[in-house]
């Protein structure tokens, strides 16, 4: 197994976007607005997701419908563990495609989930957690059950959740060392402001520039960033009426539109 250049900078994390795209993904069907028509790769999103690398292992946050073109264009091909923010389709319903991470490893992934997000995954994903029949020779997923009920390890690493609320639904985000992801965010609970402290990189949900009623809009994203003050912030699940050119030049210093196949780097 080829081990990530990352691994030589032991304090280090490596993130890499896989999407960054709103649940309809961009350019959507039947849109022949600007940012759907655009020849610009940054303004092609798929729907939102990203890897994370430290210690020589691969931790994947949601499984996207697009999830197997994302693995094969950013050249993830392999993965030690999956984590879920929430059991939106958009965020869920690749979940299948995890069966050739199975087959390269010769075995079980864990899958890290709350309770509720376990139990909405079951109703379509149900046979992923269930141990093969070697002798049938299925291609299918093998999942191993870890939820999250608090802090957790993975390889070694404390994963902090991060409580939000999307719209009305409770949802997940997550610190690692010195980066915070939180898409699907329409309000952050005060106490989970604490979480947000210190931050080498946020991405955050930025849907749009209009208000939205279970996303934050650019400028709510903006009034996160203005009072966490991260070093860097990236945001994302972005919707097609935001163009990353011009919506780029309107944002402040140290603030960006994710785009898809993006690497960024944080302190572990």
């Amino acid at each position: 197994m080829i081990v990530p250049a990352i691994t030589n900078r032991m304090a280090s994390l490596q993130i890499t976007v896989l999407g960054s795209g709103t649940s309809a993904g961009v350019p959507m069907i039947g849109c022949k607005c600007a940012v759907c028509t655009s020849t610009d790769p940054k303004d092609h999103r798929t729907r939102a997701s990203i890897v994370v690398d430290y210690l020589g292992k691969r931790i994947l946050v949601d499984t996207t419908p697009e999830l197997r073109l994302q693995c094969v264009a950013r050249d993830v091909n392999w993965i030690d563990a999956v984590v879920y923010t929430h059991a939106h389709a958009d965020h869920i319903m690749g979940l299948d495609d995890v069966r050739r991470f199975n087959a390269i490893r010769k075995g079980p992934l864990d899958m890290w989930a709350d309770k509720v997000t376990f139990d909405m995954i079951d109703r379509a994903f149900g046979y992923a957690f269930q141990p093969p029949d070697l002798a049938a020779k299925l291609f299918r997923p093998h999942l191993i059950r870890r939820y999250i009920e608090g802090p957790f390890e993975i390889e070694g690493v404390v994963w902090h959740p991060i409580p939000l609320i999307h719209g009305t639904m409770p949802v997940l985000g997550f610190r690692i060392g010195k980066f915070a992801y939180c898409t699907d965010v329409s309000h952050i609970p005060e106490p989970s402001f604490d979480l947000l402290e210190g931050l080498d990189l946020l991405i955050i949900d930025a849907l749009a520039w209009h208000k939205h009623p279970t996303h934050f809009s650019i400028a709510e994203a903006l009034e996160v960033v203005d009072r966490v003050k991260p070093a860097r912030t990236l945001f994302t699940h972005i919707a097609h009426n935001v163009g990353h050119v011009e919506t780029s030049a309107r944002l402040p210093a140290g603030v960006e539109l994710a785009y898809d196949g993006q690497v960024a780097e944080a302190g572990l």
